[in-house]
């Protein structure tokens, strides 16, 4: 079930993705990238009406970028115009090349004429506009040259143009020593690699507060809506480095240098430039600027507040009590509420971990509507269902809170709860056994469109909540014998979140428990065993869990037993019901295979009694399975065949394609056994009938390739034909069965002694 309260970290840099870097001290200055722009916006004034319609919207969509972005090699920047308007981006070749190769006073007369630009009733450029702007400033900053620095300007752009020149001689030499197949390959790689490359975005100096704010903006806007897009963990660290060489006391930048830290779970790092970042905001005075004298204690209490969370997620929750007792004290002191209130919630995640209470939770849910903060009041009502969903609450209850959050969400536009409220439901509706509707709401969250304006190009809802809608998602197409859909929903998962990500730890554990399930139904114990080794690294219950199965389908059952017993003692410890039923209908299976059936009806009856108490209908329903099995081994058939009618409906609904095998062939088994009392032609019709049911049960166990369950039910089939005397059909069967006996052999476990 997604973490709701993840969205909780104090997040300063970013408002509607914009980072507000108010402490820079570099100021703008003329390069010959920065050149190179004004050629090609002065080209653009000249040739006007010459551009058609799609060639002039196409550079005006390229100019913002340019303008903002870090300095680029002239070839990528003709590359770029040559794609909008090849035309243009001769021109600026030319007039590039006549400055740079001509004399200094080429340079001196292109800046005298920029100014013309604002002359004029009807100027080409309004000097408010972002062109504008940008024009004024590079003349502002030119005419603030020494001639010395002049000089050095001018043989800078000739340093610039010259390297364009030789990488462009270098690539018609290559073009003339290569194939054209070679060539076409190695096009196509360099298309490939996007627009924003590691070494073109590489920084060789300071950057301009402007610049600087951009980059700043773009990497905290990608790694908060698609990481992928962003640069690399260590390639973003070493240009924060760079920046912050420049200008140790840029605290923006020591704040994404803490985000990207998170990333590759780096406690260290993330601590420091955390930090970092509070100290330099401190000593800048960039709070008490914009909050008056306020800003010198908010920034303390938020500092504090951030470092709780921060130790909080990493698993420190001494530390993070500590700093979370820091930050409240600052905050009473400051009569803040809304900081309060931030850490009233993480007061409740704390107190959380060492006993279940819903009053903090129902407090910082009535204070927040009362101080006006529907983001931290939707953040509360989710975590009371979460909470109330394990307790065993009714469905249309949870559904009826979270409907009332929604209002919220739509009322005040916060798209990520939208998103984290309908994954919300999807993981309730997997809890109690519901894959239809589970189904049905992770297809409204993929069919939606984010509320959130991002860059073209970006992948939206690259969030926690979609990963884990999508993980359901694999598997419920693997439950159902979907392996080929399951393996591309996953091989999307693994491109949309890297394993360098901070949820790819959730496809993870989906695609190694996907894998073992498919090791078990077909029979390879070796492979599912060498696979829990990295389930137990996810989630180390999950781990125990398949290590017991896997045990128990070895044969080795006292190993198996004191491993469930472990970990049953240990689920009740931490209320993890589901996984309490899970055991104790392991240790049942245990029984009958040791051949103590009494033993299990106690084991069954409690677990029973836990999935109607908790409303898990799916779990209660295959705990009435185990009963009908067990009372068909204690000898009444009868009574199992009448508790089945109330449990398979639910199971052939929403349970897995193995389950609804299961369930059929345990059905053939009950009518056959009721059938020895039947008259001759009623008990010709009962076999009949589970012959029926055995089909139906052999087509689910083929679509999901179980071939133990298959021998089973071959052989079973043979022996009805056999009854019946249809010589051919066992006959078949006989052969079919005989086939997997060979590849599959039995343990010595009689086939009447294991309802899955």
């Amino acid at each position: 079930m997604a973490s709701v309260h993840e969205s909780l970290y104090f997040n300063p840099m970013l408002t509607n993705g914009v980072v507000h870097a108010n402490v820079f001290g570099v100021r703008d200055w003329v390069t010959p990238h920065k050149m190179a722009l004004l050629v090609l916006l002065s080209e653009l004034g000249r040739a006007g009406a010459q551009l058609g319609l799609l060639e002039r919207r196409r550079l005006n969509r390229l100019l913002l970028p340019l303008l903002q972005g870090p300095d680029m090699a002239l070839s990528r920047l003709r590359k770029a115009i040559e794609e909008c308007c090849p035309h243009l981006a001769g021109s600026v070749h030319i007039r590039l090349k006549l400055m740079a190769e001509g004399e200094l006073k080429d340079m001196e007369q292109f800046f005298d004429d920029l100014s013309d630009s604002f002359s004029g009733t009807e100027p080409e450029v309004h000097k408010t506009s972002v062109v504008g702007l940008f024009l004024r400033h590079m003349i502002l900053a030119y005419n603030k040259l020494s001639f010395s620095q002049v000089y050095k300007l001018y043989t800078a752009l000739q340093q610039y143009f010259q390297k364009d020149e030789k990488k462009d001689g270098a690539d018609e030499n290559e073009m003339e020593l290569t194939n054209p197949e070679e060539l076409d390959g190695k096009m196509e790689k360099e298309e490939l690699a996007g627009p924003l490359r590691e070494e073109e975005i590489a920084c060789s100096g300071p950057l301009s507060q402007k610049q600087a704010e951009y980059f700043l903006s773009q990497q905290a806007s990608l790694l908060k809506n698609d990481e992928t897009k962003a640069l690399a963990p260590a390639s973003l660290q070493k240009e924060l480095n760079n920046l912050l060489k420049f200008n140790p006391d840029f605290a923006e930048a020591h704040y994404l240098s803490y985000l990207n830290s998170l990333r590759v779970q780096d406690v260290f790092s993330s601590t420091h430039s955390l930090l970092h970042y509070f100290d330099r905001l401190i000593l800048t005075g960039a709070e008490s600027k914009s909050n008056g004298d306020e800003g010198y204690g908010r920034s303390l209490r938020y500092a504090a507040l951030n470092l709780a969370a921060l130790h909080c997620r990493f698993g420190h929750y001494q530390q993070a009590e500590l700093a979370l007792q820091e930050a409240i004290r600052i905050a009473q002191e400051s009569n803040d509420h809304v900081c309060l209130q931030h850490c009233l919630s993480w007061l409740y995640i704390l107190e959380q971990k060492i006993f279940d209470s819903c009053v903090l939770l129902e407090h910082s849910v009535n204070k927040s509507l009362h101080f006006g903060l529907p983001y931290l009041a939707s953040l509360g009502i989710q975590s009371l269902v979460q909470q109330r969903a394990f307790a065993g609450k009714a469905a249309n209850k949870l559904m009826d809170a979270l409907k009332d959050s929604d209002l919220l969400h739509w009322k005040h536009s916060l798209s990520e709860l939208i998103d984290i409220s309908i994954a919300q439901k999807t993981a309730i509706w997997r809890l109690y056994g519901r894959s239809t509707m589970a189904l049905q709401q992770a297809q409204t969250l993929l069919s939606m469109n984010s509320l959130e304006a991002v860059n073209v190009g970006v992948q939206q809802n690259n969030t926690e909540s979609f990963a884990v809608v999508l993980c359901h998602l694999a598997e419920l197409h693997a439950e159902q014998g979907y392996f080929a859909a399951a393996s591309e929903i996953l091989k999307h998962l693994k491109e949309r979140f890297p394993p360098n990500s901070q949820h790819a730890q959730l496809w993870m554990l989906f695609d190694q428990k996907i894998q073992f399930e498919r090791a078990m139904n077909d029979g390879r114990y070796h492979v599912a065993d060498s696979l829990v080794a990295g389930i137990t690294a996810l989630n180390s219950i999950e781990g125990v869990y398949r290590k017991a199965i896997v045990l128990k389908a070895q044969n080795q059952m006292s190993e198996a037993h004191k491993l469930l017993q472990k970990l049953l003692i240990h689920c009740q410890k931490i209320k993890n019901t589901e996984m309490v039923i899970r055991v104790l209908l392991c240790i049942a299976e245990l029984y009958w295979r040791s051949s103590c059936h009494t033993i299990a009806l106690p084991v069954l009856l409690q677990a029973l009694a836990l999935a109607r108490e908790y409303s898990l209908q799916y779990l209660a329903s295959e705990t009435v399975l185990n009963l009908a099995f067990s009372q068909l081994i204690l000898g009444i058939p009868e009574q199992a065949l009448n508790i089945l009618h109330m449990a398979i409906e639910p199971v052939l609904a929403h349970g897995a394609v193995l389950d609804k095998g299961c369930a059929m062939f345990l059905v053939a088994k009950c009518q056959v056994a009721s059938a020895a009392s039947y008259t001759p032609q009623k008990k010709i019709e009962a076999l009949e009938s589970a012959i029926l049911n055995l089909n139906e049960a052999k087509t689910y166990f083929a679509k999901v390739d179980c071939k133990e369950q298959l021998r089973d039910v071959l052989y079973f089939q043979a022996r009805l034909f056999h009854t019946l005397g249809r010589t051919q059909e066992r006959n078949k069967c006989a052969m079919l069965f005989r086939q997997l006996h060979q590849e599959l052999p039995a343990h010595g476990v009689p086939l009447i002694n294991a309802f899955k």
